[in-house]
């Protein structure tokens, strides 16, 4: 079907306009042309009219074409105006097209009027497509750079909670550890224990605090395993309904297919928890938290998920609430670290944040949809694997915490490797104590036997990877346990052996000598790759080693 021109004509003469109008068409145009003949009338219509095209005459009573050319000028349309007349001479022909009008035809020659004005309006259009384009490229680019912006910033406060949660985690375990001692010097029914026993739990509180800390800059080490999030899913059901209280209805559809995904199990339960905790916190009023899983294969989902990952088929896990949803402003910064709608002293902004960095660590992602008054859904994608699922590898618990093992430490934080030392040694083990990596090879050539080697991972010069390598060569036997308070994750994938034990800081006594013992006494065959760092999942309660 034709396109219908709309066509504006400055034209003082009724019969001079049905004549162009019935040229038009027999020439092939649809219009819909309306006649003016005053400053007032074309003002009008250019005010309240889309217009294709103007024409104009040159010469009339009450108007002029120069007067309406500058009337048209001054309302900065982007529009053909075309001069159509009998009596324009060729000098103000010329005059007029430096004006700014589009073209000039003769009434004696309207052969050329069809052809101009499809020319004309075909240039408009795409001009017009031209600077939509360019619209829609500097949109693109806006938002691009805010992402960008956006990524920039979490990136900066991730790299400053990670520096912070290590220094933080250092002074925990002095903090821990010598209370732990301490207590342990006491009679039973010292009033002072319960002093200390306050001390110790304020430290679990902030250590808890630098471990989402360190989640949310994915600055940990992670124990991961095959596991299907369908079966992870229903043993949490109970739980979750706990969690969210009598006056909220927890519904969970698992899909049927295996979901079977590469991650750790405890903190996959983390985001759950966190994300069903804060589904319940946005209705005060009770509703419905809903739970679905479903395998998501982009060539089979084009159009109904806007992925915010690479194109390989996800697990998605999707938590819906019927609360008060979010404006865009909020959803901008729900994923900042101490961001949070709460009133204060109702909760510490990480819980959001902490599924942030577990996702990213994790080599997924998660977005939100939300708008005010319609609840949000809270989207969380992991890479899907095709693999068999990991089977815990039992390990019996040691009979003693003590020993007379040979231990080198290495430790470039003087109150860690004290108090570090300090505990081994009161559990009998002999300690070679290193401040630096170069020490600790000068020990590990003069001293014959050495049984453990307990190394930080981060040191100068030398990290610990590389130092337990170098190490190896000298005294294969020696077996190797890494601690620290965070690790870059690249660190972790590509520097170190498969079989390595990891121990959590904060550390304590506790934690110390029963992974000590765990190490040296596992026989470290037997099991997937991931149980052979003997039992690491013990340490933290969620499956996870940093």
């Amino acid at each position: 079907m034709p396109r219908t021109l709309r066509v504006l004509l400055v034209e003082d003469s009724q019969d001079d306009a049905e004549f162009l109008e019935r040229t038009l068409r027999r020439d092939g145009l649809e219009v819909l042309l309306e006649r003016v003949d005053t400053a007032e009338a074309m003002s009008s219509a250019l005010g309240h009219g889309a217009w294709d095209v103007i024409l104009s005459d040159f010469t009339m009573p009450k108007f002029s074409g120069a007067a309406a050319l500058a009337l048209f000028r001054s309302k900065a349309l982007d529009v053909p105006f075309i001069f159509v007349s009998g009596t324009v001479g060729e000098d103000a022909a010329v005059k007029a097209m430096k004006l700014g009008a589009s073209d000039y035809i003769l009434k004696d020659n309207l052969v050329r009027l069809a052809p101009a004005i499809e020319r004309e309006v075909r240039e408009r259009d795409g001009r017009d497509a031209r600077k939509n384009a360019e619209t829609e490229l500097r949109q693109t680019l806006q938002e691009t750079e805010e992402q960008l912006r956006q990524s920039q910033k979490m990136e900066a406060v991730g790299r400053l909670a990670g520096g912070v949660a290590h220094d933080f985690n250092n002074m925990l375990s002095v903090i821990l550890s010598y209370s732990v001692l301490l207590a342990s010097t006491m009679d039973p029914g010292d009033p002072r224990i319960d002093d200390l026993a306050e001390i110790r739990d304020a430290g679990r509180r902030a250590a808890d605090l630098t471990r989402q800390l360190l989640l949310f800059s994915r600055q940990q080490v992670l124990e991961r395993q095959v596991l299907d999030l369908n079966v992870l899913l229903a043993g949490m059901e109970k739980l979750l309904q706990r969690a969210v209280g009598e006056d909220v209805e927890l519904v969970c559809r698992p899909c049927a297919k295996p979901a079977r995904v590469r991650a750790n199990a405890g903190h996959v339960e983390q985001v759950l928890m966190n994300l069903v905790i804060n589904a319940r916190d946005a209705m005060p009023g009770g509703g419905t938290v809903t739970i679905e899983t479903m395998v998501v294969v982009p060539a089979e989902t084009a159009g109904v998920f806007a992925l915010p990952v690479q194109i390989a088929p996800h697990v998605l896990i999707a938590v819906s609430d019927t609360g008060v949803g979010m404006d865009a402003a909020t959803r901008a910064r729900i994923f900042e670290p101490f961001f949070t709608t709460k009133e204060r002293g109702k909760g510490t902004g990480l819980g959001l944040s902490t599924v942030f960095g577990i996702m990213k660590q994790s080599g997924g992602a998660v977005d939100v949809v939300s708008r005010p008054g319609h609840g949000a859904t809270f989207n969380v994608y992991f890479p899907l694997v095709d693999a068999a699922l990991d089977r815990p590898c039992a390990s019996a618990p040691s009979p003693t915490l003590h020993g007379t093992e040979t231990i080198l430490l290495v430790e470039d934080e003087d109150s860690v490797r004290t108090v570090v030392r300090s505990i081994l040694s009161r559990h009998g083990y002999k300690v070679l104590e290193a401040r630096t990596p170069e020490e600790a090879l000068s020990l590990s050539k003069r001293h014959a036997e050495i049984d453990l080697l307990i190394s930080d991972i981060v040191m100068p010069r030398i990290d610990g990877p590389e130092l337990s390598r170098r190490i190896a060569k000298v005294r294969p036997e020696a077996r190797i346990l890494f601690m620290s308070g965070y690790t870059d994750d690249n660190l972790i994938r590509y520097s170190i052996d498969e079989g390595v034990a990891f121990l959590e800081k904060p550390i304590t006594p506790e934690s110390l000598t029963r992974k000590v013992r765990e190490v040296l006494d596992r026989a470290g065959i037997g099991c997937s790759d991931g149980d052979a760092r003997g039992g690491e999942a013990g340490d933290t309660g969620k499956g996870s080693a940093r």
